[in-house]
């Protein structure tokens, strides 16, 4: 029998995998070097599974996708409960939820630039930083601190609802037009 992971376990995985897509956008679109950042939707980047290259738009595209569902779904979970059941709750559920406004600002300017853009490099590298900034506070203390403050059945409760909520929007399919 295989034990599924509690809320936090889900948001550690999701962790792994920004950090993950990081890499992978920083080996495609360097973030430093004379050489400067591969343009979005160029052909540079190493190879993916496969053997095609991974374009970086395409990975920031995916980083994007990745960091507002798990956004949303740590501010509509995981923070009402560490704010109401965890001391000192309500500061760190503001500092995440700031941490989540400027990655959100990033994205929008990334997803705004042309391709080949100058501005590119800096934004690349203010989002890594700010990212494993975010990660760092929210496993270091975030988690540690619900996982104190919440029972397991508690957490396991609010993992089950996160995936039941993920597999009724993936039922529902994307949006109409």
């Amino acid at each position: 029998m295989s034990r599924r992971p509690d809320i936090l376990g889900e948001f550690t995985a999701e962790h792994r995998a920004v950090e993950d897509l990081l890499a992978r956008i920083e080996a495609a679109a360097p973030l430093s070097g004379a050489a400067g950042p591969a343009a979005p939707g160029s052909a540079a980047g190493p190879a993916a599974p496969g053997g095609a290259a991974e374009p970086a738009d395409r990975l920031v595209g995916q980083l994007t996708d990745l960091l507002f569902s798990h956004c949303a779904a740590e501010e509509e979970h995981l923070f009402p409960v560490v704010q109401h059941d965890v001391a000192g709750g309500g500061a760190l559920v503001f500092r995440c939820i700031h941490d989540h406004l400027a990655i959100g600002q990033y994205l929008a300017d990334l997803q705004s630039l042309p391709p080949g853009d100058p501005a590119l490099e800096p934004l690349l590298r203010g989002l890594a930083e700010l990212l494993r900034r975010h990660l760092a506070t929210e496993e270091k203390q975030l988690f540690p601190a619900a996982r104190k403050a919440l029972p397991a059945a508690a957490r396991n409760a609010l993992a089950e609802r996160l995936r039941a909520d993920r597999a009724e929007i993936a039922e529902a399919g994307p949006p109409g037009p």
